[in-house]
């Protein structure tokens, strides 16, 4: 599949370009970036790989293509995947997948009427501690599990000046839309739609203009409650993982290695790829488990076999928890998702 990467910061960088180039079935086609030295990194590293300076150009070359990855500033998610779909191509897009569920629902239609397939971006899935998760869940090693309980904490005390950290709504920045969208994908991968969403999101950073700590508990319909923290300013961070069941619970620290060393420039596979060191091992009652390994690279190989990794609906519905929990926020409520 010839694609076109639209987007050369991190995320095209190091989440989407190392595993299109890598993955049989699909070519590097074209980079989308009017950065000078982000062009001269592409052409350091793909120097088969044509540069583009503008989604317009894309468009005017559709038939060159197959596929669009969209990995730009957040507003213009929904809009580059709509061209895309009505340019006949197929469409990966970074999370968050549209600035609300109304647009999500309309990308969606528009992918069905076009026969396209339209895939939200949620790599962390592949994440070894996740994938170790599912396997206990799977195993029944923690029986029961009645909470789960997920964080992505930073201590980051200074704000940027970064489209990630404005105040404007239309930039769709802050930390829900940064880090609880992965927290929330992966709840629901989990134990499906909530029923119910409580939360607290603030701004605490001095000069913050957008929210940069939050706190989100989940209800699902199997009784499972999930806990779910994100903050810029956690100088002492909890666990990853806490998943507590009826016969043991699982505890995990520290993050997936795969992000630092793709931010490294390392290139992924091979057999050492994913693979945590046993010194940061989760437990199961206080014993070492081996974590699964990392492997984002299912993502982009499930896109060249044909097929769908994430659906669009599983990007709806995290998004019916990100304006579920907004509401919650500002009303101090539990909010509960329409049937």
């Amino acid at each position: 599949m010839r694609t076109a990467l639209i987007g050369y910061g991190l995320g095209g960088a190091a989440f989407h370009a190392p595993f299109i180039a890598t993955t049989p079935g699909l070519t590097l086609s074209a980079v989308v970036t009017g950065n000078p030295e982000r062009r001269a990194e592409v052409r350091a590293r793909y120097p088969d790989t044509a540069l583009l300076d503008a989604p317009d150009d894309v468009w005017r070359q559709a038939a060159d293509f197959d596929l669009v990855v969209v990995t730009t500033p957040n507003r213009y998610h929904a809009s580059h995947a709509r061209s895309a779909l009505e340019h006949d191509l197929d469409a990966v897009v970074d999370k968050p997948f549209a600035g609300g569920v109304a647009e999500a629902k309309a990308l969606a239609t528009l992918a069905e009427t076009r026969g396209r397939r339209l895939v939200p971006f949620h790599n962390r899935r592949w994440d070894g501690d996740f994938r170790t998760v599912r396997r206990l869940l799977a195993e029944g090693v923690l029986g029961d599990v009645h909470r789960f309980e997920s964080r992505f904490e930073r201590w980051r005390p200074e704000v940027k000046d970064s489209w990630k950290e404005s105040g404007d709504p239309a930039d769709l920045g802050g930390i829900v839309h940064d880090l609880g969208t992965h927290l929330i994908d992966q709840a629901v991968a989990l134990f499906g739609r909530p029923r119910t969403v409580y939360a607290e999101v603030r701004a605490l950073r001095e000069h913050a203009r957008a929210h940069d700590d939050a706190f989100l508990a989940l209800t699902h319909d199997n009784g499972v409650v999930s806990h779910l923290w994100m903050s810029a300013l956690a100088e002492d961070q909890g666990p990853r993982f806490r998943v507590l069941g009826n016969r043991a619970a699982y505890v995990k620290h520290g993050m997936d290695p795969q992000e630092e060393r793709l931010k490294a420039g390392v290139t992924p596979g091979g057999p050492s790829w994913g693979i945590e060191r046993p010194d940061a091992w989760g437990t199961v009652s206080g014993t070492p488990t081996p974590t699964e390994p990392g492997a984002y690279q299912t993502f982009y190989a499930t896109i060249a076999a044909g097929r769908t990794p994430v659906t669009a609906q599983d990007a709806i519905t995290g998004l019916e928890v990100v304006e579920a929990a907004f509401a919650s926020a500002a009303t101090g409520t539990t909010v509960s998702l329409a049937n």
